[in-house]
């Protein structure tokens, strides 16, 4: 239970009699090896790749949100622009620089419940946080995760960076979604 989003890319391989030989596609889809005789290859028309997987990085949510869906959070797949992904992964840099610089402290945070009762522990946090409060603030939600700024924080933004830059150069549509 809680947050989980996913980036996809759907490219489009249907081929055409138009198309040359250089321009067609091949699909072949089998299943424990043995070629699927239910499945129609000439009749595929996209693959639809789960690019990226996101769990309670309620940050990243929260761009969607905001820059792709309207201010509209309603766990339903949302076309998103080239151009919005490269906005993400610069905002994505620019926060992790800015935190990279940050100095680290010790503080008493909420980490979860056992036996009715709220836990608490000791975690790390960044202190120079005012670029990531104005570009990727944490979003609340019903078990949403964490709200601080912290090592999980950042690596939701570098698994981000990571998985995004190298798609910019691809073909395909890409669309967000998320479930809670």
């Amino acid at each position: 239970m809680g947050l989980d989003q996913y980036l996809s890319k759907k490219t489009y391989v249907k081929n055409w009699s138009f198309h040359t030989k250089e321009q067609k596609h091949t699909v072949t889809v089998k299943k424990g090896g043995k070629k699927r005789t239910d499945i129609n290859p000439e009749k595929i028309s996209y693959i639809v790749e789960e690019v990226m997987y996101w769990r309670k990085a309620n940050q990243i949510h929260n761009w969607f949100v905001q820059n792709v869906q309207d201010g509209e959070d309603n766990c339903r797949e949302h076309y998103v622009e080239k151009e919005k992904l490269k906005e993400l992964v610069d905002t994505c840099k620019k926060v992790r620089d800015s935190l990279l610089k940050s100095e680290i402290k010790l503080v008493q945070a909420e980490v979860g419940w056992a036996n009715g009762e709220k836990m608490y522990d000791n975690i790390e946090v960044y202190t120079d946080t005012e670029v990531a409060e104005e570009l990727l603030p944490p979003s609340p939600g019903f078990f949403f995760g964490s709200y601080e700024f912290d090592k999980w924080y950042l690596q939701d933004i570098e698994n981000t960076i990571n998985a995004i830059e190298p798609l910019l150069d691809s073909d395909g549509e890409f669309y967000y979604d998320s479930s809670w």
